[in-house]
């Protein structure tokens, strides 16, 4: 039983292929994988409402973590955040210090951590499956940053895009190598409705993920595109 592994093996490769083709972009890729592989430690919050994968070790039945979960959010983390520029080639330029003092930036920290201060309340006060409460945190977190950043628009809107084609294309494979995987979601506890086979909710996930993750780097550091 190792779809999870699998899985989470296979978005790694195709993160090691994007680090290797573009030597530009393999600073900031492993800036945002590291940043978001502490993320694969909410799995519990997960586990068993949203899904229960077959993990190594069978560790997520016996404790809600799992290995695989670290190296899935290490994996899209760096893939989500750079698409878009590997697409595009656009380079980097610092903001000045009269862009970064702009009267809309004066919500700039609030923006980055927007998600966290919906996704808590959200889960600590309703009973919404967390995989809703999570979409709904990061596009919380993805309008935050439009209004504070809207130069990063075209970024997050095809970087999102481009992100969530790649994750349908990649679960699309998933399906016909591991078809069996698919009895890891709770269906019943979540829309249910499968697109080729792909759960709506991942779908969803992977657009409010890449809306804001397509930017986070030049959001957090102060960087524009051009």
């Amino acid at each position: 039983m190792i779809e999870w592994l699998v899985f989470s093996l296979v978005l790694l490769g195709i993160w090691l292929v994007l680090y290797l083709a573009k030597p530009m972009l393999r600073k900031e890729m492993l800036w945002a994988s590291i940043l978001t592989t502490p993320l694969g430690l909410t799995e519990p919050i997960f586990v068993p409402k949203y899904w229960t994968p077959p993990s190594l070790f069978d560790l997520t039945a016996k404790t809600g973590f799992d290995i695989e979960s670290l190296i899935f959010c290490f994996a899209i983390g760096g893939i989500a955040a750079v698409l878009y520029e590997a697409v595009f080639k656009v380079k980097h330029k610092h903001m000045s210090d009269a862009e970064m003092h702009s009267p809309r930036h004066r919500f700039h920290k609030l923006a980055i951590i927007s998600p966290v201060l919906v996704f808590i309340p959200l889960f600590l006060l309703t009973d919404i499956n967390p995989i809703y409460t999570a979409s709904i945190a990061l596009l919380v977190g993805g309008v935050a940053t439009w209004l504070c950043r809207p130069d990063l628009k075209d970024n997050m809107l095809i970087g999102a895009g481009l992100f969530t084609g790649l994750y349908f294309v990649f679960f699309l494979f998933i399906n016909a190598l591991v078809p069996e995987f698919i009895h890891s979601w709770n269906l019943t506890a979540i829309s249910g409705v499968l697109i080729a086979g792909v759960p709506l909710e991942e779908l969803m996930f992977a657009f409010t993920f890449g809306l804001m993750w397509s930017s986070i780097y030049e959001h957090v550091l102060w960087h524009k595109l051009g």
